[in-house]
């Protein structure tokens, strides 16, 4: 690794969770990938970031260089996070008890109920002919979807969304580290605290809620620990609350400002299923995932030594002409996506079945009600750094009657 002196200037990153970056990343992206493949992060010394296609999947698929152990990432944790923090082979084991709740097939028979969700929340603004797609779509749909799979109560929503956004994108002054933990911490403490309860609830009165089955699971032949249980919550809440509406927050302001894209969805319901994978490949909602070096290593001339920290850009393998033909262009029938939205290796996103399942839903009973609808005149689209959301996405659209 270059001393710190001796790092060219052309050789820094900009800070990708700069709110310039997150509101259009594609230029820092293509920097990286171009000029530096293997940059040094501008004022964090000892963290790189890998932009290149084939360089972010060979690190996501070995975690034995690339750890994504307790080290990589503090968001107000007392334990590593399971499964994201527990690296092979100990991460085997909790996959085989908890890949099965989240798959096809466990979810295929909630397609009915979803459906009928979506338009329920529709019919809360379709005769307005305006909403604001963020706080009322994208995040009731998929926050309801999860909690009722959660077996935890609705009323609880707005809770659970605070703490996921303190944890995510809490708020503090671009910049103030500390200030972002002290928070991530305190909401931490009371995250633990409130599935203590749970845990204990689902002890006395097991339901066929996936809390229940991770409570009552068995990993190698033996019942978890309580904190083995706290830990899998922690990062489960967090993950069922956030990315799908970022997805969803991105994907329909892209739609939004091309309306002959979202047209031939309107036209073509069958190009959803594809277009879906074509947004969460242009619009990777999760920007980067860190790493931690376990064991040297050298990528394009550069030397990672153990302990040095990797920022591995995931949306910037994904607009890789090296591996995506016009990878700026929205090709819903693109003949190979073998995009990195969802992550690869053991660490492969828990619940991209899910999240397709509620993004291919949404788009096409979305797009049935309201097929013609824009961005409101004059809006300025704030997006979150890291994971991509967007604060208020105001539309306007022409009214119709409830369930039209």
């Amino acid at each position: 690794m270059h001393p710190a002196e001796a790092v060219k200037p052309e050789e820094r990153a900009a800070n990708p969770y700069h709110p310039e970056v997150a509101a259009d990343p594609v230029p820092f992206y293509a920097a990286l990938r171009e000029h530096c493949p293997v940059a040094m992060l501008d004022g964090m010394e000892g963290t790189h970031v890998i932009s290149r296609y084939e360089d972010v999947k060979f690190a996501l698929r070995h975690p034995e260089i690339f750890s994504s152990g307790f080290a990589a990432v503090d968001i107000g944790q007392d334990r590593p996070l399971i499964p994201l923090q527990i690296d092979p082979p100990e991460h085997a084991k909790y996959r085989r008890l908890m890949d099965p709740q989240l798959g096809a097939k466990e979810i295929a028979h909630l397609e009915a109920d979803t459906r009928k969700l979506v338009n329920e929340i529709i019919d809360g603004f379709v005769s307005r002919g305006s909403c604001d797609f963020h706080a009322e779509f994208s995040v009731p749909l998929p926050c309801t979807v999860f909690l009722q799979l959660s077996g935890l109560p609705l009323t609880g929503l707005e809770q659970y969304t605070t703490w996921k956004d303190n944890i995510i994108r809490p708020e503090v002054p671009f910049g103030d580290v500390e200030a972002a933990q002290e928070i991530r911490k305190a909401t931490g403490r009371e995250m633990y605290e409130f599935f203590d309860a749970v845990i204990d609830d689902r002890l006395a009165n097991p339901g066929d809620d996936v809390i229940s089955r991770f409570v009552h699971g068995v990993v190698e032949d033996r019942a978890m620990s309580r904190e083995e249980i706290l830990d899998i919550c922690y990062l489960f809440i967090l993950g069922g609350l956030d990315t799908v509406t970022s997805t969803l927050d991105c994907s329909i302001s892209y739609l939004a400002q091309r309306p002959e894209h979202r047209q031939a969805l309107v036209d073509r319901p069958d190009l959803v299923p594809h277009a879906v994978e074509e947004l969460l490949r242009l619009h990777t909602p999760v920007m980067q995932v860190v790493r931690v070096v376990k064991q040297e290593h050298e990528m394009h001339g550069v030397k990672m030594k153990p302990g040095d920290h990797v920022m591995v850009m995931i949306g910037a393998a994904d607009t890789d002409a090296a591996e995506f033909s016009d990878p700026h262009e929205f090709v819903p029938e693109r003949e190979a996506n073998r995009h990195l939205a969802f992550g690869g290796g053991p660490h492969r996103c828990l619940g991209s079945h899910l999240a397709r399942f509620e993004l291919k839903i949404a788009l096409e009973e979305f797009h049935k009600r309201i097929p013609q609808y824009a961005v409101a005149e004059g809006a300025q689209l704030d997006y979150s750094p890291g994971i991509r959301e967007i604060r208020e996405l105001p539309l306007v659209f022409e009214p119709a009657g409830i369930n039209a």
